[in-house]
Order: C-alpha cells, then sequence, then structure tokens
C-alpha cells in the first residue's frame, strides 16, 4: 500500500519555501543514484512560488539540472508565451535561470491559431510525446515520473480534471482537452487520472482556507468524480503539503505538528 504523507507549515510561503527544500533533496537523492529525474510541475501561485523559492535557494545548484526531465501535469491552451500558461510561468520562475537541456523539457502544446477545437490536437501529441518517454519497465504509455507536483481547487479539481466532467471518467486515454472549464481560460490541457497514477509520487501543494473542506474530504475518503484531487494518488507515496488554513479542517488525528 502507498505510503501517505501530511505536512503543515505555517503559511503559504513558508508551505512553498518547505516544499523547494523538499524538491532539492529528492532530485539530488534521484541524480545520486544514477537516475535522470522526470518531473511534473504545476502552475497556480503556491506552484509558481516554490519554483521560486527554488530558484533563489543556496541548495538550487546541487541539482545538474541537465538531466532533469521536465513535463506538466496540464496547461491553459493559450498562444505561445502567454503570460498565464503554466509554461510561461515556470519558465519565469526557475527554468530559464537554470541549465536545463531544452530537449528535457516537455511542455504541452499552444493555441498557434486554430482556437480551442486545437487543443484535441495538442493532448494527442502530449500522449505521443509521454509514450515516446516511456521505458519497457514502465508498463504502460506514460513514463512513470519521480515526482508529480499538483494543486488543487477548492471544489477538489486537480490538474485540469474537474469534478463530474468528461475527463474524470476516462480510463484509457493518457491526456485528454478539457472543454468549457468552469474557471478561465475554458480550454485546457490536461493529464488523467491513470497517467498521474503512474508516478511514483504525487505531491499536493495548496493552500488557504477555501481549499480546506475538500482537503479535509479527499484525506477522508472521498470518491474522485465528485473530488478529483482524491484519486491523485502515487504508486509508492502521496504527499499533501499544505498551509495552517488549507489543514485547518482536517480530523484531529490527521493533523502532524505544524512546521
Amino acid at each position: 500500500m502507498a505510503a501517505r504523507d501530511i505536512a503543515v507549515h505555517a503559511d503559504p510561503d513558508v508551505l512553498a519555501a518547505a516544499a523547494a527544500a523538499r524538491l532539492v533533496t529528492r532530485l539530488v537523492d534521484l541524480q545520486s543514484a544514477g537516475g535522470v529525474p522526470k518531473l511534473v510541475l504545476t502552475g497556480g501561485g503556491v506552484g509558481i512560488a516554490m519554483l521560486e523559492h527554488l530558484r533563489h535557494s543556496p541548495a538550487r545548484d546541487a541539482v545538474d539540472w541537465s538531466r532533469v526531465e521536465f513535463y506538466w501535469g496540464d496547461e491553459r491552451f493559450l498562444p505561445p508565451g502567454d503570460p498565464e500558461r503554466n509554461e510561461t510561468q515556470a519558465r519565469a520562475a526557475l527554468l530559464d535561470h537554470v541549465r536545463v537541456d531544452p530537449a528535457r523539457v516537455f511542455p504541452m502544446g499552444a493555441d498557434t491559431g486554430t482556437g480551442p477545437s486545437g487543443a484535441d490536437a495538442a493532448a494527442e501529441e502530449y500522449a505521443a510525446v509521454l509514450a515516446r518517454a516511456a521505458r519497457p519497465e514502465d508498463h504502460g504509455p506514460v513514463p512513470s515520473f519521480d515526482v508529480l507536483l499538483l494543486g488543487m481547487g477548492g471544489e477538489g479539481h486537480t490538474a485540469s480534471v474537474f469534478p463530474h466532467s468528461p475527463a474524470v471518467y476516462e480510463t484509457e486515454r493518457s491526456v485528454v482537452a478539457v472543454h468549457g472549464c468552469p474557471k478561465p481560460p475554458p480550454t485546457r490541457v490536461s493529464l488523467t487520472l491513470p497517467a498521474i497514477r503512474r508516478a511514483a509520487e504525487v505531491w499536493i501543494v495548496t493552500t488557504g482556507e477555501a481549499k480546506a473542506a475538500a482537503v479535509a474530504m479527499a484525506l477522508s475518503g472521498a470518491g474522485e468524480i465528485a473530488l478529483p484531487v482524491a484519486g491523485a494518488q502515487g504508486r509508492r507515496r502521496t504527499r499533501w503539503l499544505l498551509d495552517r488554513a488549507a489543514a485547518s479542517k482536517l480530523p484531529r488525528d490527521l493533523v502532524p505538528a505544524i512546521g
């Protein structure tokens, strides 16, 4: 049975800094063992703040960034370089400031003039990228990601898999286009829950009282159709990294000491 960790930090900034420190340690450990880490990035305020903390960390250069593969869990289907794209924000926060290997950076497709209809082709193309990156020992069409970072919404969505949406019912495809999202922009590309569950470790990083009820439900056994984040679980470990507000409705027996 996969392990589940819960860590609670005092506020969003402390959480972002602590998550960045955890990630450096994990990447260094993987590289020390001879691996090329496969890291899935997330967007959102705390996800990008985490990358900014990593950029400014004295420990940043302990990682050989040219030997890290970067993927994304979801993307806003917007023009290349749009400031709202997760890729654009991740590059500004970290990737443009470390020595990455461009051949090991795998962004999701952008809207090059097709409009929303192009998201379906972008999803198929990204599924093909993942299939090419998968090794025989991964036993499927998706790499066994080492760390997959996720945020979540107050209604329980994660990546761009929303409650009761077609994406949450997907069992075969690894990547889907998401149309009519309840929050802007309405068109996205997203990993599906089965693809997310191929990761060795899933880290769900979230803050704020508006997320507290969904966090409590997900950690108390809610179903993934109504609460997709409940279905985001790693094969070896699922790590919940929360601030005090996001953890405020957890049952007392689940609340660890605040770091």
